[in-house]
């Protein structure tokens, strides 16, 4: 059957937890990246450097997995739907908090709750989905799901872009309070997935006893994830700052190049999605990376804007193609009885041990004379080597299906 087909016999429930969770992705990082664009801002106000402000970014993707076992073993015992909109609704108030945060730690421990709060959401929302869908379009809609990511960065980019003069880096968090809308679409028109109502009535498995099981797969996509993490934080996050102080560009030059990085990063992540269900996820992970390395240069040493948006747009492309297949075959190597926990906890755990990215290469670029864009190709070239290798001598399991696999 042809992929519009497939789509075509979507019935309105799985159309709307797809959409459910990929907004929730979207917002999530929407809100997430509100702050990459303003770490020069709140650096003034403080009085400190961009090197100190950037350690909010770390304590958020250090709490991130946290929030992913919690809220995961929730959505496990409980539900994926409900667990869903609590997760949404608490990260979207933090986000809103941080507009009032009267000194630079007390914006720490407000970003740091907000990780928190974060960390539940995409483990749950993919879990929600993928088993909801037909076996034959996880892989397009696995694309679909993580160009959330992307798109969420393209809105704040655009916000940024629009109003970031105007409102202020105060201003710009109380946009953040913007999810907490999604929860009420979810509760109306979102429905539970059927792998869970399957096994709702059975004993609810121990999260600890399960990681100890499969602690083979499970350090495997730990280390899988921490590879990932490097590859995305490493070529996004530091990247307004490098188009600020390197560059020397405004705000709607800063802005309009982070649109057009992530526009490559939301055609990367769905057309190598829909590839994958041809080719094989791990297969589509690798081509995915290799062909960042060719666009390293162009990427972080061009001179004009328009070769640094062609090489953002190109980099985009590769970085969020390859990150398109991890919805799916995450939770296509999960354990059964802990899928809503096992792929948001791994992923999220990738993310602390790559959380000290944006300091690591806040200190290189230091190091070499605010070369930003040296530290940028040095994370990610290393990155690509690392997660091809990886991704090779790891297993794949296209196709399982979530209703009849074995538990035990």
């Amino acid at each position: 059957m042809s992929l519009v087909a497939e789509l075509k016999g979507l019935n309105r429930k799985q159309v709307h937890s797809i959409w459910a969770s990929y907004l929730g992705w979207t917002l999530d990082a929407f809100d997430f990246f509100l702050l990459v664009f303003m770490l020069s801002a709140i650096a003034k106000e403080y009085g400190t450097d961009i090197k100190t402000v950037s350690e909010a970014t770390f304590l958020t993707l250090a709490a991130r997995p946290f929030g992913a076992f919690v809220f995961g073993w929730m959505a496990d015992r409980f539900g994926r739907r409900p667990i869903m909109m609590i997760v949404i609704l608490l990260f979207s108030l933090f986000s809103f908090a941080s507009a009032f945060a009267w000194s630079l730690a007390s914006l720490f421990v407000i970003r740091t709750l907000f990780g928190f709060c974060m960390g539940g959401e995409w483990g749950i929302g993919a879990s929600l989905v993928m088993e909801s869908i037909p076996i034959k379009l996880r892989g397009p809609v696995s694309g679909l799901l993580q160009s959330g990511y992307p798109t969420g960065y393209f809105l704040a980019s655009l916000i940024y872009f629009l109003l970031f003069d105007t409102i202020g880096w105060r201003g710009m968090f109380m946009v953040g309070i913007a999810p907490a809308i999604l929860v009420f679409l979810i509760r109306m028109h979102v429905e539970e997935s059927p792998a869970f109502e399957k096994r709702r009535h059975e004993r609810p498995a121990n999260p600890l006893r399960e990681l100890r099981k499969h602690w083979k797969i499970a350090l495997y996509v730990v280390v899988l994830m921490t590879a990932f993490n490097f590859f995305s934080h490493g070529t996004q996050d530091m990247y307004p700052t490098f188009l600020e102080k390197q560059h020397k560009f405004d705000t709607h030059m800063v802005g309009l190049l982070a649109m057009v990085g992530n526009a490559g990063a939301i055609v990367g992540g769905i057309s190598v999605g829909i590839w994958s269900e041809r080719i094989g996820r791990k297969r589509a992970i690798i081509i995915g990376s290799l062909l960042a390395l060719p666009v390293i240069p162009l990427w972080a040493f061009s001179a004009t804007p328009l070769m640094l948006g062609l090489g953002a747009f190109l980099i985009q492309i590769a970085v969020q193609g390859a990150w398109g297949i991890v919805p799916v075959h995450l939770n296509e190597l999960s354990p059964p009885l802990v899928r809503g926990m096992f792929p948001g906890f791994a992923y999220q755990l990738g993310n602390l041990i790559a959380s000290r990215n944006l300091p690591i290469q806040a200190s290189i670029a230091q190091s070499h004379g605010g070369n930003f864009g040296l530290a940028m190709a040095i994370v990610a070239g290393i990155t690509v080597v690392v997660l091809v290798a990886w991704t090779a001598i790891g297993p794949e399991r296209t196709d399982v299906d979530f209703l009849t696999e074995k538990t035990n």
